[in-house]
């Protein structure tokens, strides 16, 4: 893009969307400080269409972080502008990083993807196969591979009862649950996104390290590389800079306040279960960083965390030629993450052999490593359809290709 190109996206930008109107008359601003605004002007039609309130966006390649914006409204009541530093519930994008510990302790020689997981839960020794009605034994038990490749066919039932926070019971009582719980398929013949299964991931963490899940991830990953705003439990502070949740009224389409799962409040609260499968609120900044991780192999800024080896296993196809695998058309499965293997559609403009994981309220973070660049979005968009196949998912990627593309 020229000079004189991105200076009119400036100007238009903020002609655009300074006067966006939202509920209750709150009007959408601009933050510009410091940045081109080109993503703010690229996805300034979602913002007036109210498919979101507003956004922060980071660009970052192996070395460090090629653009990052934040605009429109983080609380549209408030008024309170969206900040490069707010905080966001990522939901599933806990997901890699509760793969990355798994293989962490695989490394090490304590967890093999072969392994049962009777073998660090005995609770799952003997489960049975619902077939035709009947109780029967599966051809073989569920493996640590299947619960990272959703290919368990484990219940997706909570363990809690209906209406009541899932994250109150510990992941230990979790498991005895979804171990009491008959297989919905034999174990590796098809592609289910399972929640559980990551949860019980969680849970072997905890067996064969010795410590809580939240202080492994803390002690192995987030403090190495620096994620100091990722919590499953954001104090005051970070809870000042949340993005709200916001929901489309489908009489009306405007926007109007969510909830952020069926996680109990304060969210401060430690006491509360860390959710291995979707508990993790984060930054722009901090994903960029674990996103680096994977851009570089394995290392960040000098440290090793993983093996080179051990990221091209997360990051290549698991499942062959397994149809309808992940949530839009051409994809595979890695361990922990979603794969493109035939870009269409929303991941156009990604190479093949890109990966990457959204979350339930529009997150998405995509790793190309071909073209070495990563691509974060957060929103807090309570109902999208098909978070993962947004349009605003599409346009990001499409502008950040143009923008910051090799």
């Amino acid at each position: 893009m020229g000079r004189l190109h991105r200076t009119a996206c400036i100007l238009i930008a903020g002609l655009l969307l300074t006067g966006c109107e939202q509920p209750g008359g709150a009007s959408t601003r601009v933050n510009l400080e410091e940045q081109n605004a080109v993503m703010a002007f690229a996805l300034s039609d979602q913002i007036e269409a109210n498919e979101f309130s507003g956004a922060v966006t980071v660009v970052t390649g192996p070395d460090g972080v090629l653009g990052m914006e934040a605009f429109g409204l983080a609380d549209i009541g408030a008024s309170r502008p969206m900040r490069k530093d707010s905080v966001f519930w990522i939901a599933s994008m806990t997901k890699p990083m509760t793969a990355a510990c798994v293989m962490m302790l695989a490394e090490e020689g304590k967890v093999s993807l072969d392994d049962p997981v009777a073998k660090f839960l005995p609770a799952f020794k003997g489960q049975k196969l619902l077939k035709d009605g009947k109780l029967v034994d599966p051809a073989r038990p569920i493996t640590v591979k299947d619960l990272l490749t959703h290919t368990s066919g484990l219940t997706t039932a909570y363990a809690t009862p209906a209406g009541q926070p899932s994250d109150t019971l510990s992941l230990e009582k979790m498991c005895d649950f979804y171990a009491s719980q008959p297989l919905r398929y034999e174990p590796g013949s098809q592609w289910s996104y399972n929640n559980p299964g990551i949860n019980t991931l969680g849970r072997i963490v905890e067996v064969v390290s010795g410590m809580p899940y939240s202080d492994f991830l803390e002690t192995r990953l987030l403090e190495p590389l620096g994620m100091t705003s990722t919590t499953f439990w954001p104090d005051d502070q970070e809870l000042g800079r949340r993005a709200l949740p916001y929901a489309r009224d489908k009489e009306s389409g405007r926007l109007v306040l969510g909830r952020t799962h069926t996680f109990r409040e304060p969210y401060s609260d430690p006491s509360r279960t860390a959710i291995p499968a979707g508990g993790l609120w984060s930054t722009g900044e901090d994903i960029a960083r674990f996103c680096r991780l994977m851009l570089n192999q394995g290392e960040f800024e000098g440290r090793r965390i993983l093996k080179p080896e051990t990221v091209a296993l997360m990051t290549r196809n698991q499942l062959g030629d397994m149809s309808k695998v992940s949530f839009t058309p051409g994809m595979a499965m890695g361990l922990g993450f979603h794969i493109v293997r035939d870009p269409q559609g929303v991941t156009e403009s990604l190479s093949a052999g890109s990966f990457g994981h959204g979350g339930m309220h529009g997150t998405q973070m995509w790793i190309d490593p071909v073209r070495q660049r990563a691509y974060v979005l957060l929103v807090q968009r309570a109902n999208f359809p098909n978070s993962d196949a947004s349009e605003a998912r599409r346009t990001f990627q499409k502008a950040a290709l143009e923008t910051y593309g090799k």
